[in-house]
């Protein structure tokens, strides 16, 4: 069902088909050779310079937010909200992330989420982002990954409603277990879900167990 899909903890995300994708690389246990890393934002445990040298090669592109481009080495595409590519194949957006009722991520630091295609379907990573309404517009999601955790992103009840406004097939909890938040986070997440499309469009929650 979803076993093209690897999840690392916290953010990071490894996603595999036609090209293989990693998202904000972070504690990661073995080597390994991505096609395409996106990294969302410039925190310490979004863009690691030790796990991405970890999954790179000198074949592999970064995109990234403006910030974040003098601490990345190799071939980089700087990214900001809105901007769109085609890499290897894989079409990607960058998306708006930002914080609505906090100050962790401002919307002026024109940090990221993105959505990507590998083999016709689109994944969503959310970054670090509270509910926005930009993601009303996100459309035909296959995947999307949220945080759940609270404190400098979304709680729990608000990625659900995230996941109600994008309506993806499946909703995978992340941003939690490390640093913030707990199993109990994402079980929160998948009992909203369960709760709001009762009577509604099916979206399938998945907890993944972290490799």
């Amino acid at each position: 069902m979803l076993d093209n899909i690897t999840w690392f903890g916290h953010d990071s995300f490894k996603i595999t088909g036609t090209q293989t994708v990693y998202t904000d690389p972070y504690k990661i246990k073995k080597r390994d050779a991505a096609d395409i890393i996106l990294i969302t934002h410039s925190h310490f445990d979004h863009l690691s310079q030790e796990d991405i040298a970890k999954v790179s090669t000198d074949k592999t592109i970064i995109i990234a937010p403006k910030d974040c481009a003098a601490k990345l080495k190799g071939n980089v595409k700087t990214a900001s909200p809105g901007d769109k590519f085609t890499v290897s194949g894989i079409e990607i957006e960058a998306v708006p992330a930002y914080n609505v009722n906090k100050d962790f991520h401002p919307k002026s630091n024109g940090w990221v989420g993105y959505i990507f295609a590998i083999d016709a379907r689109r994944y969503y990573i959310a970054g670090d982002t509270d509910l926005i309404p930009e993601m009303r517009a996100f459309k035909d999601i296959y995947v999307a990954m949220l945080p759940v955790s609270g404190v400098y992103v979304m709680t729990a009840l608000e990625a659900a409603r995230a996941a109600i406004d994008i309506a993806p097939q499946f909703a995978i909890p992340m941003h939690y277990g490390d640093i913030v938040g707990t199993v109990k986070d994402a079980e929160r997440f998948i009992a909203e879900i369960k709760h709001l499309t009762a009577s509604g469009p099916k979206i399938e929650p998945v907890i993944l167990p972290a490799a």
